[in-house]
Formats: C-alpha cells, structure tokens, sequence
C-alpha cells in the first residue's frame, strides 16, 4: 500500500533522460496553497528541457534534475498561513510567473518580467506541476469553473499566450490575420482570432502538423491553410509568428500590410534577423509575447462560455510513466492526430 506522505512525480536528470520518483508530500508555506493536480500539458519548453536545448539550462536559471510541468489545472486540498480556508476544494490553474511582489515591476502590472521571478517548472527550481501535488502562491490563481473539464483547465495557459497574440495584432473584425506555425500556439491563435470575427490562415512546412491543420481549419472556419511556398499573394492586415524558424521573422515584415502590427511568440534556437529598414519604411509595429499571465482571465472566460474550444487539440492522456517518452518524441500508443499531450499524474 502506497504511503499517503509521498507522492509521484516526473523528474528531467540530464538530457534524454528521465524517471518517475516518490517524494514527501509538499506543505504549503505561508501565502500558499496545495494542489492536487488534476492534468499537466507538456510543450516545446519542456522538451527543450528534456533534450538539454533550453537557454534558462545554459544561464543558470535552470539545472538538472528538475520538475517540468506548467500548463495545469487542479484542487486546493490544503492552505498555508494567511490563506483564506475558502480556497480548500476550489479547481484553479494558476500564473507561471512568480514575481518578488516587491519590485517595481510587480508593483505596476508586470510581475511576468520580474527580473527575480520564479517560473513553475522552468525556472530557478520551483517545482513544476508533473506531479500528484503542487505547492503555488496564492498571488497566481486563477479559478475556474466546475463545469469546465480538465482538458480546457490544463489548455489555459497555452491559450492565455494564444489570446494576449491574437489580441496584439490590433485587427478590426473582417480582416485577414496569417499565423505561421500550425502547431499547439499557432492553432489556438487561430481559434481566438476566428472567434474575434477574423479571416485565418495558417501556414507552414508540409508534413503532419500542416495536414493535421487542414482538417482542423475544415471544423472551425479557418479560411486557409498553406505550404510556405503556397501563401497567396493577399493583404495581411496583421501577422503571428508561431514558429521557431530564423527566416520567418523577416518574411512575415515581408508579407505584412504597411502600418500593421507583427507579433512573434515563437522563439528560434538560433538568433534571427529582420531588416529594420523594412520595418521603418513599412511603419510596422512589432510585438514580442513572453507570458500568457494578462491572458489568462480572458481565456478563461471564453473557454467557460464555449466560445472558444480547442480541446480537440489534445492527442491523448498518459501517465507519470509515459512521460518520458513523450518528451522523447514518441506517439502514445491510440493517440489522436492532435499536436498536444496531456498527463494526469494521478493516474
């Protein structure tokens, strides 16, 4: 019989290299609260981890062995000291970003870029959410409704990065946004723009992703889907960049309408270069999106009013010890043709 005082969680201890471990039970230290994690969604950031790529690996913000996991939901099963006890079986998913709460930056609105922040799962140690039970300042909840199910709860975070995108191209309804990247980010951008009475299209390089995006833009009235060399000669009145190419950022100044807004949240492995001379003699606007934190209420609210539901996204739900694999690459065995994997770690 499993000990009540250890749970399970999925530790990254060096590159392609990874297992399940019991750990005591994390205790809620004051101003936070405990959560049984209900899903985790696992993304580009965490496989970065896990194949030793990610930049926090090589600054020192981040070291092995290591706890991923930022894309959650779940119930508060415990508080700390200083938390109201009405939080104890409220479901809630909750901001990546741990700001001090004393600089000035956390002080004004933008506890994201703290320069001493905390990141679940990814940054300097704080454990990440692949795990039975995960500790979170109260400052970082958000909650959610009952009948939401764990599949959107777990999508909030990628959609609240999806949203804040969307929502900086500044577009009037009717006119035409091209996202590159049909990947999770990029499908979701589309979702949300779709909603917001745009006209979509995604583009990308041919393979699964792009095939798995025209079936997806058939079911949720996305205009088109192209092959990069594909793209028609139209006026986009406003660009996402969703990729981790070197050579989109300065096709998308390319292709973008003069006096628009240009948003990369996509990062490459290698640094990128625009021309600023098409920049300037464009009059573009260029937008970088670190943090989902200002768009995580909003999507919410739309997941929580159907008005935007990507839960078809999601591929299959595994286990602790699946994970793994998955962050190596591998389809689950039945798994959709969706692009995101999801874990219950009680499971």
């Amino acid at each position: 019989m499993k000990d009540l005082l250890i749970m399970r969680a999925f530790h990254i201890t060096g590159p392609q290299q990874g297992a399940v471990v019991e750990l005591p039970n994390p205790v809620p230290g004051s101003g936070d609260v405990l959560v049984s994690v209900e899903r985790v969604g696992i993304c580009g950031t965490d496989v970065e981890f896990f194949n030793g790529d990610m930049a926090y690996l090589h600054s020192g913000h981040a070291k092995y062995p290591m706890q991923i996991g930022h894309e959650w939901c779940g119930t508060i099963v415990e508080v700390g000291v200083g938390v109201d006890q009405s939080w104890v079986g409220k479901r809630v998913t909750g901001d990546t970003m741990l700001g001090c709460q004393e600089c000035e930056r956390c002080a004004t609105g933008y506890q994201y870029l703290c320069e001493n922040r905390n990141e679940i799962g990814i940054r300097n140690g704080y454990a990440g959410a692949l795990a039975e039970l995960l500790v979170v300042p109260e400052f970082a909840l958000h909650q959610i409704p009952d009948h939401m199910d764990a599949t959107l709860g777990a999508l909030v975070e990628p959609g609240g990065n999806a949203l804040r995108s969307v929502q900086s191209a500044q577009l009037k309804k009717g006119e035409r946004l091209l996202i590159f990247g049909p990947g999770t980010i990029g499908l979701l951008c589309a979702l949300f723009a779709v909603e917001a009475g745009y006209e979509v299209h995604l583009a990308g390089r041919p393979g699964r992703s792009l095939e798995y995006a025209k079936e997806f833009a058939s079911r949720n009235k996305i205009a088109g889907v192209w092959a990069l060399d594909e793209i028609p000669a139209l006026a986009f009145h406003g660009i996402i960049d969703a990729t981790f190419s070197t050579e989109i950022p300065g096709r998308a100044l390319e292709l973008l309408e003069p006096g628009r807004r240009v948003v990369y949240i996509g990062i490459s492995g290698e640094p990128s270069t625009i021309d600023t001379r098409t920049l300037v003699l464009k009059d573009i606007t260029a937008v970088g999106i670190l943090s989902a934190s200002p768009g995580l209420a909003g999507t919410i609210e739309k997941y929580g009013n159907n008005l935007v539901n990507p839960s078809e996204i999601v591929a299959a739900v595994i286990g602790l010890d699946e994970v793994a694999a998955a962050l190596a690459g591998s389809r689950p065995t039945g798994a959709g043709a969706g692009p995101k994997i999801h874990i219950n770690p009680q499971k």
